[in-house]
């Protein structure tokens, strides 16, 4: 996802980018935490769409289901992580936390959802050197065993920021992620080869970093763990 400009443009640059794109990186990006739920049952004789408003009578588009509310927690100004986001806005002062967060989750959901359409050139501008080599090479894996990703990210129930860091002028923070997804891997034939159609809930720690009072309001990711 001028000087001081601060994570509001970051919103704006995250959604110019994002629209529909699909999967997740199941061994960096995360794992299957808890229960699978069923996916609900769609309509039998049309579907809603939800890009225009009307029914599509060509087959299944995007299911019209509520997402859940984000659930968001931000530290304590006394706790270690609040401290440093108080340094934070010292060094850059439109930086907010929320608003970090609102761009965060817009950036967990283009990532996750761009690297199973295989679009490297979305993906670069928001990841570090070394975790934009180890999707590439994924994405690369994929492409020679002529696998495909379907992912719907369902909604993302809850994120908070878990730890935050000040060094000079480089801000680190990590958030946790819980989000609802569904994730199948197809293979040439278009069969499942794994993965599953239920929506599972999936838990991912993904850190953050951005040197502040820059021109460039990019906060990129430099790594990504199971949680």
């Amino acid at each position: 996802m001028g000087t001081g400009s601060g994570f509001p443009i970051d919103l704006i640059l995250f959604g110019m980018i994002a629209a529909f794109l699909v999967l997740r990186l199941r061994s960096i990006l995360g794992r299957r935490q808890g229960y699978e739920r069923p996916a609900p049952p769609r309509p039998a004789a049309t579907d809603l769409n939800l890009r225009t408003g009307r029914a599509d009578a060509r087959g299944p588009v995007i299911d019209a289901v509520a997402e859940p509310v984000t659930t968001r927690v931000i530290p304590k100004p006394d706790s270690p992580a609040g401290r440093a986001l108080g340094a934070m806005r010292e060094v850059e002062p439109a930086f907010d936390p929320v608003r970090f967060l609102d761009g965060a989750e817009a950036a967990f959901r283009i990532i996750v959802t761009a690297f199973a359409a295989g679009e490297r050139d979305t993906l670069r501008p928001l990841l570090s050197d070394e975790t934009y080599a180890a999707f590439d090479g994924a994405i690369a894996g994929r492409e020679t065993a002529h696998e495909t990703q379907r992912t719907e990210i369902r909604g993302i129930t809850l994120s908070t920021i878990e730890t935050a860091d000040l060094h000079g002028a480089t801000a680190v923070i990590a958030v946790r992620f819980v989000s609802d997804q569904i994730n199948v891997t197809l293979g040439p034939d278009g069969q499942p080869v794994a993965g599953t159609d239920a929506v599972t809930e999936i838990i991912d720690l993904w850190t953050f970093e951005r040197v502040l009072g820059t021109s460039d309001p990019t906060w990129r990711l430099v790594a990504a763990r199971s949680a």
